[in-house]
This record gives C-alpha cells, structure tokens and sequence, in this order.
C-alpha cells in the first residue's frame, strides 16, 4: 500500500515555491499522507514562513489528489515549523528565540536600518512571530521609523526586566526608548558594550521565531560583544554599489567568520534609481557590486533594492513600505528577500540526515 502511494507523495515533495525557486524536498519539508475509509488528508510543514505561497501549494496538491484518489473526500493542511538554531539551546535569557539574525553594514549611509525594520516586517506577513532590536547605541532610529512616541517608554518588570514594545505587530527595543533624541551619547567602547549587553540580557522577549538585531556599522566593539555573548545564528550585510561601500562591506563579511557567525547573504541597497517623471532606470552609485561581493565571498546575493521617495517618505513618518503596501512592488522585494533570508537559516542548520517521506495509511 505505501509503495502504491510513494509516488504522489513524491510529486507533493516536487513542488517549487515560486518566490523561492526551490522544491519542498529540497528545503526539508515534511509531508504526511493520511487515508482513512472515504478521507485523505495530506499534512505539509514547511520549515519557513511563506504565507504567500500557501495558497498555491495547496492548490498544488489537490489537483494532484483529485486525479490520483478521485473517489475520496480531500484535505490539505499547510502550516510551518521554524526550526530552533543549535546556537538557541544554549540556556540563556534568550531561549525564547529560535533565531537572532544581525543586520550589519561596514559603513553608515547604506540604508541597512530600513533593510533590517522592512525585513522584518516581511517575515512577520509571512506568518512568522518576529521582533527586532535597536542595537544602534549611538543613534538609535528605530523608534522613529515605527512611529513610536517620544513620550513611550518600555514597562520595567520586577524593576529589573524592559517589556518590549509593540509596533506595527513587532516586538521592539531600543535605546530611543530610554532617552530622548536631544539627550547625546558620549560614552566610551566599554560602556557601550554594557549597554547593549543590559538591553538584551534584561528584555523579556515573548516566543519568537526571529530576532532582527539592526547593528550599528562598522567593525568594533558592538560587534565583537555580540558575537561572543549572544547566541547569533547568522548575518547579513547591506551594502550599496560604491566602491567604498564594498570596501567596508568586505571587512564586515571578514569580520564575523572570524567569530564563527556565517554570514547569510548581502543584500545592495540603493542598486538603481528610477526617475519619477520619465522612469528611466540608472545605475547612480555603480552597478554589479553586490553580485560581485557575494561571488568573492560564496555568499547569497539575497536581493536588490532601488532607491525610492515613497520607503524614505514612509519612514520619515512612521510609515514603512511594507506596513503600508505589503503587496507592492518593493515590499514583494523585502519579502522574497525575508524568504531567501529564512531558508538560507534553514539549510544552515540542516543536519545531514534527508528528508524521508513520511506515509502513514490505515484502513478501518
């Protein structure tokens, strides 16, 4: 009976996800077959967020069982399941957190804290539960860039713990929260270091699937802190085509190998931009040099973002492009990035045992 029905099992597990490109198979998917008297029931468990693409798996395979078992009641179930990074079940304040992914860039100027705040955005439209971090000590922009009052400030909990805040959905935390944007942040590296340590080690986040950590740029001691006593499961580096942005994206890449951070992919910001009156599309800051990056270093060229008015006006009032149009063509970009970004996590930690179709059929 199970090798009558291994076949359909096996097209179920050849369906690509069309923002992704990739197979179930291949992303490590799990998919169950149930048949009992007059049902079938196919249970699918993806191992990333993909809420846009739910739909058209599911149609998927239902035609499929509507002309493999015509005589049959059907159900298709699609849910996902993160997978834990072994680098979470380490005991520590931040057990609640499956993965903490680091936005990084090697110099300021790149967009890398619009990247970090639309993104994740993007993985929470796609189903998962996500929170983000404002590691910027020096000059914390998160609070603005959700619209979050000056006068809002974090619940303090057994006058030890910050209760994160709420935005847009998103778990937050930032030093904004603590001070005021007139208040100057003259401190020293070691002080630094101790703020950001305090920050995370005293939030209690909820259960959450991604922790987005928007780093401040360059290569110093916020940097090494994190990767010594946070368990980060992978970065990412935003940089733009310049020559002098890939210079210094080049040393972040560097700079966490050298810590045992992997580092996911880049993404270029500002790649083209595409004039509002006749939309001609030019390459201002140069071109290819994300790609080429990337290739250097064996790396996912996770995507690429034109510049554009509407993301920097929305920001600029509280309103990011992918709260206020999800289906958009830019959004649709952070969002097959927010993917790519996902199942990159996924088959970093992949064990190497495959994926086995699993079928279970009972006759009662």
């Amino acid at each position: 009976m199970q090798d009558l029905h291994q076949p359909l099992i096996d097209r179920i597990y050849e369906w690509v996800d069309p923002s992704l490109e990739l197979s179930l198979a291949a992303s490590g998917a799990k998919v169950s077959l149930l048949i009992s008297d007059d049902q079938a029931t196919v249970n699918i468990v993806l191992t990333y967020p993909s809420g846009g693409a739910v739909e058209s798996l599911r149609h998927f395979t239902n035609q499929l069982l509507e002309s493999a078992l015509p005589h049959l009641t059907l159900s298709v179930n699609v849910s996902h399941k993160i997978i834990v990074s072994d680098k979470a079940k380490q005991g520590n304040s931040l057990d609640n957190i499956k993965h903490l992914i680091a936005i990084t860039s090697g110099k300021g100027g790149v967009g890398k804290s619009t990247t970090a705040l639309n993104i994740a955005l993007a993985l929470q439209y796609e189903g998962a539960s996500v929170g983000i971090l404002d590691a910027d000590i020096y000059g914390p922009s998160l609070p603005m860039m959700l619209g979050v009052s000056e006068q809002q400030r974090p619940e303090v909990k057994e006058q030890k713990f910050f209760m994160p805040i709420e935005a847009l959905g998103l778990q937050t935390m930032s030093m904004g929260y603590l001070v005021t944007e007139k208040t100057p942040m003259v401190w020293r590296g070691p002080m630094v270091s101790g703020a950001l340590t305090q920050i995370i080690n005293q939030t209690l986040w909820p259960e959450l699937d991604y922790l987005i950590i928007d780093m401040p740029p360059g290569t110093g001691d916020i940097h090494l802190t994190l990767s010594q006593q946070i368990p980060v499961s992978g970065s990412v580096v935003v940089t733009t085509p310049q020559d002098l942005a890939l210079l210094d994206a080049k040393k972040g890449i560097e700079m966490f190998r050298k810590v045992d951070v992997p580092c996911l992919g880049v993404i270029e910001n500002m790649s083209t931009h595409i004039c509002s009156q006749c939309s001609h599309e030019e390459a201002i800051f140069g071109e290819g040099g994300g790609e080429a990056i990337a290739s250097e270093y064996d790396v996912s060229l996770l995507g690429s973002i034109p510049l554009s008015f509407d993301l920097r006006k929305g920001l600029d009032h509280g309103q990011p492009i992918m709260a206020v149009l999800p289906e958009g063509s830019l959004s649709m970009q952070y969002r097959q990035i927010a993917l790519k970004l996902a199942i990159r996590l996924q088959l970093e930690g992949q064990s190497a045992t495959a994926t086995i179709p699993d079928i279970t059929i009972t006759d009662d």
